[in-house]
């Protein structure tokens, strides 16, 4: 992602100049047609549903067929819509490549393709039809001195991912102001769904209509934001999980980065994104380089099918985490700060009863931090809290049989710290003279100085030498305001941001296996950028099942079940102050993965014992949750939602029926399952844990599956015609295991 010296180009065979080439990608039932025409830069002229075999004459109907007639009072050649848009085609919108030289000029580029390669072969015929592959296109402005690189990949799931590096092949200094890449979408997708929200209300939906002009979502936070745009849609009005042709995309990056969707007025629409950077934050120098993030963008039918493409993504990674993911304690919300070695024990004890496989020890143990405006940046153990170090700790956890994990906020620092003391050059600020407002009671520690990253490292490093660690909390509690290094005022967001994926990899490396979990209040950094470098994201400071219900519902959007932390809260909500049965907190937090957040010692027996059930149930189920298709059913306005996990062949599936609110209703329209085999037949049984909703009334069908170990019912039936809903009070929620007939019936959970 930085500024390097540019490499000796590669060698292709470059097509003859302003050459014709027609290149069709499909896999997982899309299809990407890419035209470059006369050498020109290259367009998208179909991203969307799988078209078969096209053959030469069916690609060049598709790219011809894409292009517009001449518009009156326009330029006299059609306008040509690129990948990197420029004003050169004609194109009127937002530049793609925005910058230029000290002096002014050069702000104006003509990017024509000098070469082209699929899969690292030169293209030698004007079509191409394959299947999933990577194309590399050589872009160049002789004249103004700029080369881009720019990479299109159909992914084997479907997944459609772009990015581009501009090299500065002039004798001066070039100035980026932006480089964003773009996808275009067809003209009956006239309703966009983004996200907003805020600390404790991650991923609030909103939707608008795709109307002319630009919808644009830019974060300046120096972090992907609690009110990020998480993945910006487009598709025709009132699109939902199962219906509507939709497309997405999502900017795979933590710094700043914006999310577009723009219409200009012949009608052409596109999505497109990419890093957003600060005034003089990327400046070039002859041979310098910088290769933007990923956009990555998803098709499909439905909002499902469209997380889907994603989900499988990530789980199709080398280094993705298994299934067998473990229960977790985290123990912020029982002790605070308060760290005492005997209750942190009893805690432990306490929760290795209950069938936990993971002890984090979350902030205070470490410098002066007895409260949040002390110690942050100074990564030793304190010896006033622990005068023997962690080690008594982390013993008694591992001898019980669990993992122990650790608090880190290595990005942070509070000016009360000895590193601020003696470094505070280190501090980012716009100038020598003043910093910025505190957030937090923090500062931003400026890990693009060598020496400020080298010291957190090293201590880093010694803590997790110093004893078994096997999973960093970390943490980054505000936002990037007015960051820049200090001594210059130069803005430094995107080199911070990439030295903070250099440390966690230099963690990673240095102890083998070791996890790190994305905090950062809560769920403000939760992108595919940084889960390139960490294991899972917080999903939120709030724990509340209620609010839970709709943050994990949507950051479900991108990443898969497996990477969300989902916790059982206590019984009153430390953020919202809602009480909630446990039969819902525990309800909510299933389908995630699984933690506690919960002071053990105040739960009474029966408490204990209902969440050992619910443990258990967790680790019978976790290899459905996590490699299962997530489903959500369309179900209007309905405060009862429905939505659930069906495994890759159909076979066993596990819903859970959420009551968010109060109806206007006194009963409900039927529960209609989606994502099921419609010729195959289901053994449906609730599943019933502890005392059980509260307000249930239960219609027929439920009786005579209780009292027949289930009710064997049609797939058609149960996706297309649906069963009875039964009734529960608000802030309730049940499950319903299907199992199909012919795998047999397993032994009932309770």
């Amino acid at each position: 992602m930085s500024p390097q010296q540019s490499p000796a180009p590669h060698s292709v065979l470059a097509p003859r100049p302003g050459a014709t080439h027609r290149i069709h990608l499909r896999a997982a039932g899309v299809s990407v047609v890419v035209d470059v025409t006369d050498g020109r830069s290259p367009a998208i002229t179909h991203w969307g549903a799988a078209l078969g075999t096209l053959g030469g004459q069916g690609l060049d109907a598709v790219c011809e067929a894409a292009v517009d007639p001449v518009v009156q009072n326009a330029v006299d050649v059609p306008v040509r819509l690129a990948i990197l848009p420029q004003a050169a085609d004609g194109w009127l919108g937002r530049p793609g490549l925005s910058g230029s030289r000290e002096d002014g000029s050069g702000w104006s580029p003509r990017l024509v393709t000098e070469a082209i390669t699929l899969d690292g072969q030169p293209l030698t015929g004007p079509h191409t039809e394959s299947g999933p592959g990577l194309l590399r296109f050589a872009l160049v402005d002789a004249e103004l001195g700029l080369e881009v690189s720019l990479e299109l990949e159909l992914l084997p799931t479907g997944l459609l991912r772009q990015r581009a590096a501009l090299t500065n092949t002039g004798a001066t200094p070039y100035l980026l102001e932006e480089l964003t890449l773009t996808v275009p979408v067809p003209a009956h997708a006239d309703e966009l769904l983004d996200f907003a929200g805020r600390w404790i209300k991650e991923r609030t939906p909103q939707r608008r209509e795709f109307t002319v002009g630009a919808h644009l979502r830019e974060n300046r936070r120096g972090r992907t934001g609690a009110d990020s745009a998480h993945v910006l849609h487009a598709g025709p009005a009132g699109f939902g999980f199962r219906r509507g042709e939709v497309w997405g995309v999502h900017t795979a990056f933590s710094g700043n980065h914006r999310h577009l969707a723009e219409q200009v007025n012949t009608g052409r629409r596109v999505l497109g994104g990419g890093e957003l950077l600060l005034p003089g934050e990327l400046r070039l120098a002859a041979g310098e380089r910088y290769t933007g993030p990923w956009l990555f963008a998803s098709y499909g039918e439905g909002l499902d099918e469209v997380a889907s493409r994603f989900h499988r993504h990530l789980r199709a990674r080398p280094h993705h985490v298994s299934t067998d993911r473990p229960v977790t304690l985290n123990v912020w919300e029982a002790v605070y700060f308060d760290h005492d070695l005997a209750r942190l024990k009893d805690l432990a004890d306490r929760a290795a009863a209950l069938g936990v496989e993971r002890f984090v020890l979350d902030d205070g143990w470490f410098g002066s931090r007895r409260d949040d405006t002390s110690g942050l940046g100074d990564w030793v153990v304190s010896t006033e809290v622990w005068p023997e170090g962690l080690a008594p700790l982390v013993d008694h956890v591992r001898g019980l049989g669990m993992e122990f994990g650790l608090w880190f906020e290595p990005e942070m620092v509070n000016e009360d710290s000895e590193t601020a003391r003696a470094h505070p050059e280190w501090l980012m600020a716009p100038s020598p003279e003043r910093l910025p407002l505190r957030s937090r009671s923090q500062q931003v520690l400026n890990l693009t100085i060598p020496e400020a990253y080298a010291q957190v490292r090293d201590q880093m490093l010694a803590v997790l030498g110093s004893t078994e660690i096997g999973y960093i909390k970390w943490d980054h509690n505000r936002d990037l305001l007015e960051s820049a290094t200090r001594a210059t005022g130069r803005a430094a967001v995107h080199e911070q941001t990439a030295a903070t994926y250099r440390l966690m990899d230099e963690l990673k490396a240095a102890h083998p296996g070791l996890e790190i979990e994305s905090c950062s209040s809560g769920g403000a950094r939760v992108d595919l950028g940084v889960l390139e470098h960490t294991d899972r994201v917080w999903v939120s400071d709030c724990i509340d099942p209620l609010d839970r219900q709709q943050m994990n519902r949507w950051t479900a959007q991108l990443i898969p079940l497996e990477l969300m932390g989902s916790h059982i809260a206590s019984g009153g909500s430390h953020t919202t102050g809602r009480l909630h049965t446990l039969g819902f907190r525990a309800l909510s937090a299933l389908f995630g993965h699984l933690g506690i957040e919960w002071d053990l010692a105040r739960a009474t027996e029966a408490e204990l014992a209902e969440l050992r059930e619910w443990i258990a149930l967790y680790k019978e189920q976790r290899e459905l949750l996590f490699t299962g298709d997530l489903v959500r059913a369309d179900r209007g306005d309905s405060v009862l939602w429905l939505h659930g996990v069906v495994s890759p062949q159909r076979e066993r599936a596990l819903f859970t029926l959420a009551a968010v609110g109060r109806s206007d209703q006194s009963q409900h329209d039927r529960l209609r399952f989606p994502g099921l085999d419609p010729a195959a037949r289901y053994r449906v049984r609730p599943l019933l844990l502890g005392e059980g909703p509260t307000g249930l009334s239960l219609p027929p069908w439920w009786r005579r599956a209780a009292e027949q170990d289930g009710l064997v019912v049609p797939g058609s039936v149960l996706e297309r015609s649906g069963l009875a809903a039964p009734l529960i009070n608000p802030e309730q929620g049940l499950l319903l295991s299907l199992v199909r007939e012919d795998e047999g019936t397993p032994a009932a959970h309770r």
